[in-house]
């Protein structure tokens, strides 16, 4: 069988003019945005060690992975699936600031397969972190930042989703819960199975209360859920009321800053649970059933590092909100045609047109095709002694 040369693996994308323009002026938009909030460029390595790049993230991003060996020193390598730990390496090991460190990067990470987030196995990535700061006021920034961000893309309507993976934890911590049934629950939550979970806590060794803080979770979802989850949950450890705690906070502060932003709860929702430590969120736009940008909190990801810290940031796939988008900036640039010429007074006309921002395209003796076909309006002429733009 014949292979055809120009095909693409699947999930693998490539981004054309002239939706490559527009891709790119939003990055160079959205980087300016998170400078002006104060955070820093960082451009992390495309392959580390891959002990490096899966410290405290669970199995979830092993599969995502691709492995390489190293033909310099024979170990693995990994293709980063994911930008955040290496940002949390970077904070802990390169820089050790004392003060809080604010991050942001943009770049190519590659998954094995695809997780729904965007389609693609190839998605840009692009995000902000903030390192050593443990208060809901941080958590609140990220997704003030994180809104921003769609909105500068030209995303609407967008609604928010909050949980906590602390409730979840702290119950199964209270409920004395070893790792396998800790994750077959885990999993039966992840797919609001009530008859599943229900099967699952009636074989377990654990006192009704319990059991029923552990039922109820599923259906703890929905716009005004905290007053009624704590009146659910009100034989739960401190864990988990801190956690509650937090949430109601956090929500509270995003109302006041935020008053017209839509806030949905889900407090069965344990998105990135195995390594983030506490409030986790995810924005929504309506017809879309997945998330197109997604954070939380991740404390202490960089003790393997050396450093334990705070940390708090989201992502997004840069190529999933220019899809999305409306209103947004054509890739498309007019252009000038100027034909070949060696007149030095044509070279010094195109020298100072593109100097003032315009596009000029050269033509080349011989060449195939006319000056509509390379995106040109225009024309550079020679009239009258000298060079002038004319439409075409």
């Amino acid at each position: 069988m014949q292979i055809e040369k120009w095909l693409l693996p699947e999930g693998i994308d490539e981004v054309l003019p002239p939706q490559a323009v527009a891709v790119e002026n939003l990055r160079r938009k959205l980087l300016d945005l998170y400078t002006s909030w104060g955070y820093e460029l960082v451009f992390p390595p495309f392959v580390e060690y891959l002990e490096s790049l899966l410290i405290n993230t669970g199995g979830d991003l092993d599969l995502k992975t691709f492995k390489v060996t190293d033909q310099v020193t024979g170990r693995t390598l990994g293709i980063r699936a994911d930008i955040t730990t290496q940002a949390a390496r970077i904070d802990a090991h390169q820089l050790r600031h004392e003060s809080v460190t604010r991050l942001c990067y943009a770049g190519t990470v590659l998954h094995t397969r695809s997780d729904g987030f965007a389609g693609s196995r190839a998605p840009l990535q692009v995000g902000a972190e903030i390192y050593g700061h443990s208060g809901v006021e941080s958590d609140l920034e990220s997704i003030c930042l994180m809104l921003e961000s769609m909105q500068l893309a030209g995303l609407e309507d967008i609604y928010i989703d909050l949980g906590h993976v602390g409730i979840f934890r702290g119950l199964v911590l209270q409920a004395g819960l070893d790792h396998q049934a800790e994750l077959e629950l885990f999993n039966a939550l992840q797919r609001k199975s009530i008859p599943e979970i229900e099967a699952l806590v009636s074989k377990l060794d654990i006192e009704s209360d319990m059991a029923r803080m552990l039922v109820v979770l599923p259906e703890l979802s929905g716009d005004e859920v905290l007053e009624r989850a704590k009146q659910l949950l009100a034989g739960a450890n401190s864990d988990v009321k801190s956690a509650l705690a937090d949430l109601e906070r956090l929500s509270g502060l995003v109302k006041t800053r935020l008053p017209q932003l839509p806030l949905h709860f889900d407090l069965a929702e344990l998105r990135g649970y195995h390594y983030h430590t506490g409030v986790v969120f995810a924005a929504f736009v309506p017809g879309l059933g997945q998330e197109v940008a997604r954070g939380g909190r991740y404390d202490d990801i960089g003790a393997a590092f050396g450093r334990a810290r705070p940390a708090c940031g989201f992502s997004t796939d840069l190529k999933l909100l220019m899809r999305l988008a409306k209103n947004v900036e054509s890739g498309s640039i007019n252009g000038i045609f100027a034909p070949w010429s060696d007149d030095p007074e044509q070279h010094q006309a195109i020298k100072k047109l593109r100097a003032d921002g315009n596009r000029v395209i050269m033509g080349l003796p011989g060449q195939d095709g006319s000056s509509a076909e390379m995106g040109c309006e225009s024309i550079l002429v020679h009239q009258d002694g000298k060079w002038t733009v004319t439409s075409a």
